[in-house]
């Protein structure tokens, strides 16, 4: 991927189960993305339209490195569904089944997990108030929030409710609501979602700085973390969203999310 002089900025559109990202691969470019060129090509009318928009680095010490931008032009450390995406297609380019990667959130590591699907290490949860970050000390898995949800760490912060019905929950009003609560200095991800079977989770996932989307990895390794620790679920379950189906394993090396990838096509952005 290479921007020639007055050509324009070669992109890649990607999703993880309609979850929807501009990839730009930096490695030859240099570093050409700021914080009003992501929200220009954010814009789903005037522009491209994404959920996150990632770019890709060469890592020091790993395959590659990747930094995430929000809709909004807010940064976040960790973004599990565009880091699947583009593992699944660095590992079609180059021929390996396996990637170290490295992002704010830390080292991530990445498989082929076969029959198309990806897996991604997204680390251990940070489980104490100050990691995720809360305003103050508190304990992380009943917040005094009307529906007592579960504080999680990802790399960026979550807020998961456990709902008895997920899909009749009021995501436009509750989403910007408890994103913007004071508890979370830096605002936080917020999922509600409802218990299906001993492993099986529905969630649905109000995203910050990016809004409602239809699918979040970093949101589905937190809710189950979450599931986990109040005892409502194992540590490894499926998770049913918008978008479709992920599966998240909690396991002694950290958490593992698993599911599908796409490349959708390769644009130019003039």
């Amino acid at each position: 991927m290479r921007a020639e002089q007055n050509t324009g900025l070669p992109f890649m559109k990607m999703h993880g189960l309609g979850n929807d990202f501009v990839v730009i691969d930096e490695r030859e470019l240099g570093t050409v993305v700021t914080e009003s060129l992501a929200i220009a090509m954010a814009d789903r009318h005037r522009g491209i339209g994404f959920d996150q928009l990632a770019t890709i680095h060469d890592g020091r010490e790993s395959d590659m490195h990747l930094v995430f931008w929000n809709s909004d032009g807010s940064q976040s450390a960790a973004c599990g569904n565009a880091t699947r995406c583009i593992a699944r297609w660095e590992m079609d380019r180059t021929g390996k089944t396996e990637l170290t990667i490295t992002t704010d959130r830390g080292t991530l590591y990445a498989l082929d997990a076969g029959d198309g699907l990806t897996s991604v290490n997204m680390g251990q949860p940070q489980l104490n108030w100050h990691e995720i970050p809360l305003r103050e000390e508190m304990d992380t898995l009943e917040l005094p929030i009307d529906g007592k949800p579960t504080a999680t760490g990802m790399g960026n912060p979550h807020c998961t409710f456990f709902v008895d019905d997920a899909e009749a929950v009021d995501l436009m009003t509750l989403g910007p609501k408890f994103e913007h609560d004071p508890l979370y200095p830096q605002r936080t991800n917020v999922q509600f979602a409802s218990v299906v079977g001993p492993d099986h989770l529905r969630m649905r996932v109000w995203e910050r700085g990016a809004g409602l989307t239809l699918a979040s990895g970093s949101s589905s390794c937190a809710t189950a973390v979450a599931a986990a620790r109040r005892g409502l679920t194992g540590r490894k379950v499926r998770i049913d969203l918008d978008g479709g189906t992920l599966h998240v394993d909690w396991r002694e090396d950290g958490v593992w999310m698993t599911g599908p990838t796409a490349h959708v096509f390769d644009g130019v952005w003039k």
